[in-house]
């Protein structure tokens, strides 16, 4: 499978597991699911730095915060310098909590003289409904 499908089918995977049994967001009126995209443009000369840092903080904000969702991050493949990192966490509390601990703060001070721009966009989820038939195709 490649690499840009596993990222749209962990984002589907990640939207269905929270959706089960909840009203969306604009439906119910509560905070709901904060789903972003955050496009990183980093400094060549520390691409392969980076990296290490990015993976060590995504997996351990996966794996310690209950409300970290998926932290998913890619490169474009005709250029590693432009990250691309699909974040999706419980609610905005959640998201606050994450720029409080300790992985996060220790992410960004390393990266911030490899960082030549952050970008970061806020989406809005289409459809929920349709995503657990999705993964049940990944093996």
């Amino acid at each position: 499978m490649k690499p840009q499908r596993i990222g749209l089918y962990l984002l589907m995977l990640a939207l269905s597991i929270n959706s089960f049994g909840q009203e969306s967001e604009r439906d119910s009126g509560n905070e709901g699911l904060m789903v972003r995209l955050a496009e990183i443009k980093i400094d060549s000369i520390y691409v392969d730095e980076y990296i290490v840092i990015l993976k060590e903080e995504s997996e351990a904000s996966v794996r310690l915060e209950p409300g970290v969702i998926c932290i998913y991050p890619m490169f474009k493949k005709e250029n590693p310098t432009e990250i691309r990192l699909l974040e999706i966490y419980a609610n905005k509390e959640a998201y606050e909590s994450h720029l409080r601990t300790a992985h996060f703060k220790h992410y960004k001070e390393t990266t911030l003289k490899m960082v030549k721009s952050l970008e970061l966009i806020d989406m809005e989820v289409i459809d929920t409904e349709s995503m657990p038939m999705i993964f049940k195709k990944i093996k």
